[in-house]
């Protein structure tokens, strides 16, 4: 890690438990740089939020901050209970593609459609790196995996856009090896007043690499740079298969649920005031 982020680290938690060449590690310096550029000199009033996987490792053990680990897909359920007891809070939720889009697709879905003020990153290495190497949603169709020995035959999902169809305020993706667009759009989600979704489509030499001949980690984020293509680009089009949209999906601003739900438990009293008196 660099130096301006060991404040923001608990020294326990060093040496990283991730696998050499693992991509968490840059999603977990941009975050903290945008944090740091934000004017944050702690953690304090952050609370962080995660399910099992290994991007879930990301904020615990090594932010020096409060975080709670949920039950496999659970975090955001979890991160939406923090949020509606202290809305004061800055709540962040951490995952994998597995963790988020598979196994907890619906709480993400339905996260978005009500416009629920947390911040969800989710760390996209294409594979269920954790437990062996199964094919995910998002492994792109054609590669390799530990339930795919013969190419995955499945089309992948693009989890970003549909957050931004189902209703959040922003959503975006990146690779990590657009590590200073991935660091600025983690700034901007932290300034979002709804709810925000920031992707990082991260290598995991380990489960997903090594299967397809990408072995080293430089080789994964040069196939990232190859295969990337923008938004812009696109212009509304389909990205031919094995291409990495990447971009700002949507950036708007509307009211969220916490906000809606304050207002009714407001007007309950209200009216509850009203029918005693």
């Amino acid at each position: 890690m660099p130096h301006f982020a060991l404040k923001y680290l608990r020294r326990e938690a060093l040496p990283t438990p991730f696998c050499p060449g693992c991509g968490c590690g840059i999603v977990a310096n941009c975050f903290l740089k945008a944090v740091e550029e934000l004017g944050h000199s702690n953690l304090q009033g952050f609370v962080f939020c995660s399910g099992i996987g290994c991007s879930s490792w990301i904020p615990s053990p090594h932010f020096n901050a409060d975080t709670i680990h949920a039950l496999h897909g659970r975090s955001i359920p979890v991160a939406m209970g923090v949020k509606l007891v202290r809305p004061d809070l800055e709540v962040v939720v951490f995952g994998g593609d597995g963790d988020l889009a598979g196994i907890g697709l619906s709480h993400l879905i339905h996260a978005a459609r009500r416009n629920l003020e947390i911040k969800v990153i989710l760390v996209n290495n294409m594979i269920y790196g954790m437990t062996g190497g199964q094919t995910a949603p998002t492994t792109p169709k054609g590669m390799l995996t530990g339930t795919a020995p013969y190419g995955n035959p499945e089309p992948s999902m693009d989890v970003a856009r549909l957050v931004a169809d189902a209703g959040a305020s922003y959503a975006a993706r990146w690779t990590v090896a657009h590590a200073v667009a991935l660091k600025n759009s983690i700034k901007r989600a932290l300034q979002v007043k709804g709810f925000a979704y920031v992707e990082a489509v991260a290598q995991c030499p380990t489960q997903l690499g090594r299967r397809n001949r990408l072995a080293s980690p430089a080789e994964m984020m040069r196939w990232m740079l190859k295969n990337s293509v923008s938004l812009s680009k696109l212009e509304g089009r389909e990205p031919e298969q094995g291409k990495i949209p990447i971009g700002v999906y949507i950036d708007r601003e509307r009211a969220g649920f916490v906000e809606a739900y304050q207002a009714m438990v407001q007007a309950s009293r209200r009216t509850e005031r009203h029918r005693l008196s």
